[in-house]
């Protein structure tokens, strides 16, 4: 008897554990279909709040789109406007500055004609100059020549004159003696 003890508890024990899981199985089962019921019921509102939230994050990303757009927009429209000032300053300062170029080249043309004048005008005074000065030399050489044979001819005339009888005193002569 003491063999079939080993069987007899645990046969025993086994048919009561079963008893009791049998009573709580239902329970569980329908505590389990309440859960799952329950966790259905929470994913479908947390999948409905998360198409709200979608569909308004759409709509706000819509409309943040739309506003980049037209800041983007008006960013662009401005950035064109301030280049188009940019290129119409640009335009007028280039005009202003070719004029200044074309009236500064004009100035140096009218210069430059003004100094060629100007040199051929010195050139022509320094040949009168140089021509005036040459004559006054040749009028000089042609004087000291003129002084130079008034003083050769006075010489000749005064050796002339000295060597010529008319200018000598007469010697003196022994007086004719009286005549008696």
């Amino acid at each position: 008897m003491k063999k079939w003890m080993y069987l007899i508890f645990p046969g025993v024990m086994l048919a009561g554990f079963i008893v009791v899981y049998l009573s709580h199985k239902e329970a569980s089962e329908a505590k389990e279909r309440a859960h799952v019921a329950q966790v259905a019921k929470d994913k479908a509102v947390a999948d409905e709040k998360k198409k709200v939230a979608e569909t308004k994050a759409r709509e706000d990303a819509k409309k943040r789109q739309e506003e980049r757009d037209a800041e983007d927009k008006k960013k662009e429209e401005d950035k064109a406007a301030r280049q188009a000032a940019d290129d119409k300053k640009v335009r007028d300062q280039t005009a202003e500055y070719a004029a200044k170029a074309t009236a500064a080249e004009k100035q140096v043309t009218a210069s430059q004609s003004e100094l060629d004048r100007l040199r051929k005008e010195k050139d022509t005074l320094n040949r009168e100059t140089f021509e005036m000065a040459k004559q006054v030399e040749l009028s000089r050489i042609a004087r000291r020549n003129a002084e130079l044979e008034i003083q050769r001819m006075t010489e000749m005339v005064a050796r002339r004159a000295s060597e010529s009888a008319m200018t000598r005193p007469p010697a003196v002569m022994a007086a004719p003696a009286p005549a008696k």
